[in-house]
């Protein structure tokens, strides 16, 4: 009993003696407070610039609530828990859309969020929606490269019966999806495709919500009513926008200052972390921040009989005295030497045999697996179906090649970042050199669906066989990789998009160019649509999938959202995806894909010809940022010329401008049956330039020409924030194009 007891104490003290070390490492500048209520503020964090690295790691502390509450000065969010991880959990609410009787809404709540220091963590959230009749779109702005995301989810149903079980979000009663790597911002909404008609008895509204992976899990309840109003949210946090190995060059401004301290750098977005190194604690961000662990005191791998030692940094065990070992694994008697110089050597041959027999099985092993690998990948590719379709289709038309993994991997060394040209939804494009000294485009697809293997298969083999000079042609493929990789001929002069909107790196481009571009382009699409055995539907035209060869030929490409069309059908219903700005709102309302929805497409192409402005811009006015919405509108208040682009001015004809701008409005019409076709289209801008061979008019741009131009344009009207915010505004026009807008923030 005596014995129990001392060895509790000894317990006891070696605890007490952890905790007191715990608790003597310094998280925070000295004379600043530790904590706001019960969130802990570690330094870079805290309360004041003076306690903080700087301005943008100041966190709020409201002290009249009770208990006090802590706020992220940047976006008055509430902050659940600060980690030097890189980690910052924040609340934030839910966005609701909801019903009443006769499909009459009686709430819709937007939420949105800027950040200029910190990025949405793209690997700890997920965008979730749950309801019956719910379709909820999230934008993303990446701030450290100027790009927009969007990406949405849809959940239906329409019997209670078809809730799935509880904790299960896989589309029916509850969807969610994943956010792109890099955003600082971002605004979501809920709204309804049915206004609930349908389900009202048993899901009255609408929810979408970002929150953190697994704090979320669905209950077939929440359909009738939802209680939670906010959901925690992760932030990823970093130091600067600098590397480690640039960072550390300027010594007054680098953060890692504790002497026992590492860098590196962050993993999404810029900037650089601080961590204590193996075998100390506490802040790497103060001086003497990180202190050393003692092993000896807590758990440690010494085994009875052996002594712990502790060393700055670890620990040693150490075997009483006439024994040796490591003192973790054995502690036995010192033999003799004569019986240690022949275990040694009888030792060391084995373990050299052995060395020498398990690197040859494992490199035998590795080879072996490597072969079934890159044949699994062949077969779930389609590999086979692809190799009936080129033997039913050779000797007919040119087929596509099939590339092995190495000649790919040699042509863009290893497809090395240096070589990437650009990436998109659909994949990353690499530029690759083969052996021939043949240039091509190399893009790694985003094909993870095998129910999608066959119309992947009888795409590439169509593309393949498309011979126009106007369509990027498709070299080849390789299948025998995780993701299919396809080949094409190499665009060298870039974007229309560039040399728009790039001023730094562009050709200026003529109206003259502009036209001839614009009808090339037109022909591409029209022979897409009606000139081939199976039509295809594009699905993704815009400026930045037209490229232009060394000779400004414009080529259309990015078929990674095309759609083959059956011959026996005019349309096809699949879920909506598209650029927004570009997406026709007819196939955005009812799923159905047809032909129109690329000639609604192109009505935009031409609208940004004509006026030299992007698509969708949050840098104009919020009336001015969907490109559709304004060019309607400026042609109906009889504006064309006002709004053409200034670097055309001097070369283009009044009438041609006004020739285009009316195809360009009947391109834009609300119902897909009132477009005209992409063959009449590319008709119409073929005979134009013909007729501009033979007559060109120099037709001064002056104001009064702007009287006579085209008719009435669609109003738009506001949905406003139920909440009273005024950081989004999501405008509705009769066109059913969404125009968003992200403000300051709450």
């Amino acid at each position: 009993m005596a014995k129990q007891l001392l060895q509790l104490l000894i317990v006891v003290i070696i605890f007490s003696a952890t905790q007191t070390q715990t608790q003597s490492i310094p998280m925070q500048k000295p004379n600043c407070p530790n904590n706001c209520g019960s969130l802990t503020i570690p330094f870079p964090f805290g309360t004041t610039e003076e306690c903080s690295l700087d301005s943008s790691f100041i966190i709020t502390c409201n002290q009249t609530s009770s208990p006090p509450t802590p706020f992220l000065s940047e976006s008055n969010t509430t902050v659940l828990n600060i980690s030097l991880n890189g980690e910052l959990q924040i609340s934030y609410p839910v966005a609701s859309d909801c019903y009443t009787e006769g499909g009459k809404r009686v709430n819709q709540t937007i939420q949105d969020l800027n950040l200029k220091h910190f990025h949405i963590s793209s690997k700890r959230n997920k965008f979730t929606v749950v309801g019956c009749d719910t379709l909820a779109l999230v934008l993303g702005v990446e701030s450290d490269q100027g790009k927009n995301y969007t990406t949405g989810c849809i959940s239906l149903c329409n019997r209670r019966d078809d809730i799935v079980a509880n904790g299960s979000c896989s589309g029916t009663g509850c969807c969610e999806t994943s956010i792109p790597e890099g955003l600082s911002g971002f605004a979501y909404i809920s709204t309804s495709l049915n206004n609930h008609t349908d389900v009202l008895d048993f899901n009255p509204c609408g929810y979408a919500f970002l929150v953190e992976e697994g704090a979320y899990s669905f209950l077939s309840t929440d359909l009738v009513h939802f209680e939670k109003t906010t959901f925690p949210v992760v932030l990823d946090w970093a130091v600067g926008n600098q590397t480690c190995q640039e960072a550390r060059k300027n010594v007054s401004s680098y953060a890692c200052v504790s002497q026992n301290s590492e860098c590196f750098n962050a993993t999404e977005g810029p900037g650089y972390l601080c961590n204590c190194s193996h075998g100390f604690q506490g802040n790497p961000y103060l001086p003497h921040g990180c202190q050393d662990i003692n092993e000896c005191a807590e758990s440690n791998e010494c085994i009875d009989g052996a002594k712990c030692i502790n060393v700055l940094g670890g620990y040693n065990c150490s075997c009483p005295k006439g024994y040796e070992g490591d003192g973790k694994t054995t502690c036995h008697r010192k033999p003799r030497r004569d019986i240690i110089l022949i275990i040694a050597l009888s030792v060391s041959v084995m373990v050299i045999a052995l060395l020498i027999g398990s690197f040859y099985v494992y490199w035998a092993l590795k080879k072996r697996k490597l072969i079934k690998l890159k044949e699994q990948f062949f077969q779930q590719n389609g590999g086979l179906l692809f190799q009936q379709q080129i033997a039913r289709h050779r000797g007919s038309t040119e087929t596509a090649k099939v590339f092995t993994e190495a000649e790919l991997k040699d042509a863009t060394n290893n497809f090395d970042e240096g070589r990437v040209l650009g990436q998109g939804g659909h994949g990353t494009v690499y530029r690759g050199i083969l052996h021939d000294n043949r240039t091509v485009a190399i893009k790694k697809s985003k094909i993870s669906d095998p129910s999608q293997i066959e119309q992947f298969i009888n795409e590439v083999v169509l593309l393949s066989q498309i011979n126009h000079r106007n369509v990027v042609k498709l070299l080849g493929c390789c299948l025998e990789t995780q993701v299919p990789l396809l080949v094409y001929e190499f665009i060298p002069n870039g974007t229309i998009h560039e040399h728009l909107h790039d001023q730094s790196n562009s050709i200026k481009l003529t109206w003259k160019t502009r036209l001839r571009i614009a009808t090339e382009a037109a022909g591409a699409l029209a022979y897409l649509h009606s000139s081939i055995s199976t039509p295809i539907i594009h699905r993704d035209v815009k400026t930045t999938n037209i490229l232009l060869d060394h000779n400004l030929i414009a080529k259309v490409s990015d078929f990674g959202a095309s759609r083959i069309v059956p011959l026996d059908k005019n349309q096809l219903t699949t879920l909506v995806q598209g650029t927004l700005g570009y997406l026709d709102p007819e196939y955005f309302q009812t799923s159905n894909l047809t032909e129109k929805s690329d000639v609604y497409s192109f009505g935009v192409v031409l609208a940004e010809l004509l006026t030299g402005k992007k698509a969708l811009s949050f840098e104009r006015p919020e009336e001015d940022r969907n490109l559709a919405v304004y060019f309607l509108s400026s042609l109906k208040e009889g504006m064309l010329l006002n709004i053409v682009d200034s670097h055309i001015t001097d070369d283009a004809n009044v009438e041609q401008l006004r020739v285009v701008s009316d195809i360009a409005k009947r391109c834009l019409r609300v119902r897909g049956e009132e477009r005209p076709t992409m063959k009449e289209v590319a008709m119409e801008l073929e005979g134009l330039r013909v007729t501009e061979k033979h007559r060109w008019e120099s037709v001064n741009l002056s104001s009064e020409e702007t009287e006579k131009l085209l008719k009435a344009a669609p109003s738009a009207f506001n949905v406003e924030d139920s909440a009273g915010g005024s950081g989004v505004t999501y405008g509705f026009d009769s066109i059913n194009r969404i125009s968003i807008s992200l403000g300051g923030g709450r």
